[in-house]
């Protein structure tokens, strides 16, 4: 069964190929994932990457740490968090998405984290926070600085980057304070999602008697760190009320919001826009890039 990334990247398949300009024959061609095709066009020479450094001792518990040659002292660090609604997923597939943001001078760390079935609600958080604590501990020695650390990822993993800015609980357990992060970052992702519709996500969440603990939206706070939302309007996968809802409340409340909305941009074009190939479709790299610049200076 194919996976979820290689399912979601099928309309893209053919763009691919032409971006990728790969002579060889149609049977091996045919062979390559949508994925393989575009991390075949990534450049990595002007980053250092560092894979499969433990965060914690299960096996999934690794990250990989990607610097920009060019990234002097005291860089910003995005850690970013792939999606595969909870289910899938692993962070060698998203090169693609670490080269991009790490071409704005950011350190990037790209772990993975267990997901269903091995785990449901709320080990993938925890998960999360413990990359996080990890980040922030020693990211220092990379080039990093750890006062500058913001949280991002898409669908799925924009939850869980959205979700460990707002709600503390996770990032205290993990040994670290949420004042230290600078900010969260959430491409196309699920903040006030019930009632639960999707029977392949049901059995993640409904593990708890209260399905309000497992909402963003539940943990909208006037001091959170600043959030960057952005979305395509034409998102059918994660409907762009998430978004709205979200900032809305986050607004009403006093705190730090910004939502961007691309026009005819679906689900997985978003995450893709990061790339110079589809950059043209929606200024999400654009949007980031400036977020972090007027927040990296903000309160320490």
């Amino acid at each position: 069964m194919a996976d979820r990334l290689t399912l979601i990247l099928r309309p893209y398949f053919g763009v691919l190929r032409r971006i990728a300009g790969l002579s060889v024959m149609l049977n091996t061609l045919a062979a390559c994932a949508p994925i393989d095709l575009l991390n075949a066009t990534i450049p990595t020479g002007n980053i250092t990457i560092t894979r499969d450094i433990p965060y914690g001792d299960k096996a999934k518990q690794r990250l990989d740490i990607y610097v920009p040659k060019n990234a002097g002292q005291s860089a910003p660090v995005i850690v970013f968090f792939y999606g595969g609604a909870w289910q899938s997923g692993d962070k060698k597939d998203y090169l693609f998405a670490a080269q991009a943001l790490a071409s704005t001078g950011s350190i990037v760390v790209v772990p993975n984290y267990r997901v269903y079935p091995e785990v449901t609600f709320p080990s993938f958080l925890d998960d999360g926070a413990d990359a996080t604590a990890w980040t922030l501990h020693n990211i220092a020695s990379y080039g990093g600085d750890p006062r500058t650390v913001y949280l991002a990822g898409h669908s799925a993993g924009a939850y869980i980057s959205i979700m460990l800015t707002l709600d503390r609980d996770y990032l205290a357990k993990a040994g670290v304070a949420d004042a230290k992060l600078a900010g969260g970052i959430g491409i196309s992702g699920p903040y006030d999602f019930l009632p639960l519709t999707r029977d392949d996500v049901k059995p993640i969440f409904e593990v708890v008697p209260d399905m309000s603990v497992t909402q963003p939206i539940h943990y909208a706070r006037a001091d959170a760190p600043p959030l960057l939302l952005a979305t395509g309007d034409a998102d059918t996968t994660v409907g762009p009320y998430n978004s709205q809802n979200l900032a809305a409340r986050v607004r009403a409340l006093g705190g730090r919001v910004e939502d961007r909305y691309y026009p005819g941009v679906q689900h997985v074009g978003s995450v893709l826009a990061l790339t110079a190939y589809f950059r043209s479709r929606a200024p999400v790299l654009a949007d980031i890039s400036a977020f972090i610049a007027k927040t990296k200076m903000g309160p320490r």
